[in-house]
């Protein structure tokens, strides 16, 4: 059974994954702890949280609200720092056997550039994410996706700064996520992974006030997942360059079909939070639902569903 899927087939360097199964970022941390819940080296690759310039302090609290099916959170990017991933990240993930994404946010697009060529050579680190789809910080983050061209700007320096194979997280607060995703390719991104998070709110009706710190927070978790999977479905058979689903996986069957829908991987995020050996579950239930149908390779599952 071949599970293995190529991200980058336009980048010299390559992004090959040993299955499609991924973390999304901000819901593992950086995935070093020793005492970790689940193998992390058994997925196809591990994205690590947000990394910015300078290290960040992140929102006020509180950060994060449950919903009825999901969850709001405005964490704000807290993160220890591009250097301090560098010297103290970087060397652990040198040693493991799959690639590490670092996904990366900024407040100008001389952030992202600059995030990009110190993180160009460094050992341990495969590929980036150009997280330009964050709802809750204050500048940069999803004022950069919503339009086509600051989508383009930031990902053109982006290319121009690293060699390393650019992914482009795209976000769902934009009125056409078509031009988007195509401005990006047209100047250099190897994948895209989408969604991030719906912005939304919640009231405290007994404080009369935003149960968030900072009012607006972003919603993730099986809620989104239909919006997700639709904007998959619709990329798919618009641009060329493999896409990465995200959006409100909780088990094998969501990943199935966002796979089907024209994935090429998917990335597992807010179930972590509740159940962080989700991802390996939803592995190895890719795995069977492949060997119950006798299919051999997953790519025969890729775009299935795409008329």
């Amino acid at each position: 059974m071949n599970l293995t899927v190529q991200l980058a087939p336009r980048n010299k360097r390559g992004l090959l994954l040993a299955n499609p199964v991924m973390t999304a970022s901000g819901t593992c941390g950086y995935g070093t702890d020793k005492n970790y819940p689940f193998e992390i080296q058994r997925l196809g690759a591990f994205v690590c949280k947000g990394t910015t310039i300078e290290m960040r302090g992140g929102n006020s609290q509180p950060r994060i609200i449950e919903t009825a099916a999901g969850m709001l959170n405005s964490i704000g990017l807290e993160n220890i720092g591009v250097d301090s991933l560098i010297k103290d990240k970087a060397p652990i993930w040198k040693k493991w056997n799959i690639p590490v994404i670092v996904n990366i946010a900024g407040e100008t697009v001389e952030d992202y550039a600059r995030l990009s060529a110190a993180l160009d050579e460094i050992a341990g680190v495969s590929a980036i994410e150009v997280n330009i789809s964050c709802p809750n910080i204050k500048a940069g983050g999803v004022e950069f996706g919503v339009k086509a061209k600051s989508a383009a700007n930031v990902t053109a320096a982006v290319r121009k700064a690293t060699s390393l194979p650019v992914i482009v997280k795209l976000t769902p607060n934009t009125g056409n996520i078509v031009e988007v995703a195509l401005a990006v390719t047209t100047v250099g991104a190897d994948s895209i992974s989408l969604i991030n998070t719906l912005k939304g709110m919640a009231i405290d009706i007994h404080r009369r006030k935003p149960s968030l710190g900072s009012v607006t927070g972003g919603l993730s978790g099986p809620a989104i997942k239909p919006i997700a999977l639709a904007m998959v479905y619709e990329l798919a058979t618009a641009i060329e360059i493999p896409l990465i689903g995200c959006g409100g996986i909780v088990n094998s069957s969501d990943a199935i079909e966002f796979l089907m829908a024209g994935a090429s991987a998917v990335q597992i995020g807010t179930t972590n939070l509740v159940n962080p050996g989700n991802p390996i579950e939803i592995l190895e239930g890719i795995e069977s639902f492949m060997s119950e149908r006798r299919i051999e390779d997953v790519k025969e599952l890729i775009g299935a569903a795409q008329h």
